[in-house]
């Protein structure tokens, strides 16, 4: 191989590697990662935990337990046109004592991106979970769900919302 060819490979690999550090400091994961570049996968919707989400969940399940209250666990996107992404905030109160940590927040299909703060939510504070819905390809009725895992005393809360996908 040439240098040339040889330095544009580095440099791809280098990028690639890059990229790859700042999806994990993010927090991103990989089935949104894919979403969001209009990729499939390989393989199930479903994820591997990586280690960050099982230390995150063994925090959780350390620290005393307490109490969380949502606003709303399910809303109504109503109609959109396909293809377009949408968001809402479930918005929760830590109603408890001790400081909630939500360890992780699981969608039930690679077209819903939820996303939180890590960290804790103080006793009385409110926090939030934005969910994003990408309806390419999903005409119909949509009903999705995300589990929210903390250290609730319920620890596996279910989050969802609906939506009629047309033309």
């Amino acid at each position: 191989m040439n240098k040339q060819l040889k330095a544009i490979l580095l440099t791809v690999l280098t990028l690639s590697l890059f990229i790859l550090a700042l999806v994990e400091l993010s927090g991103i994961s990989r089935t949104a990662l894919f979403n969001k570049l209009g990729m499939e996968e390989e393989h199930s919707h479903a994820e591997m935990p990586r280690n960050e989400e099982i230390t995150r969940e063994q925090k959780a399940a350390a620290m005393p337990k307490t109490e969380v209250s949502f606003r709303d666990s399910l809303y109504d996107f109503g109609t959109i046109k396909e293809g377009e992404v949408v968001h809402h905030d479930f918005k929760f109160r830590n109603v408890g004592e001790s400081p909630l940590l939500i360890a992780s927040a699981i969608a039930s299909c690679g077209c819903t991106i939820p996303t939180f703060s890590k960290e804790p939510v103080l006793p009385g504070q409110e926090g939030q979970i934005t969910v994003q819905f990408n309806s390419k390809g999903r005409k119909g009725i949509n009903r999705k769900n995300v589990i929210v895992v903390s250290n609730a005393q319920q620890d596996r809360i279910s989050i969802g919302f609906t939506a009629n996908v047309v033309d």
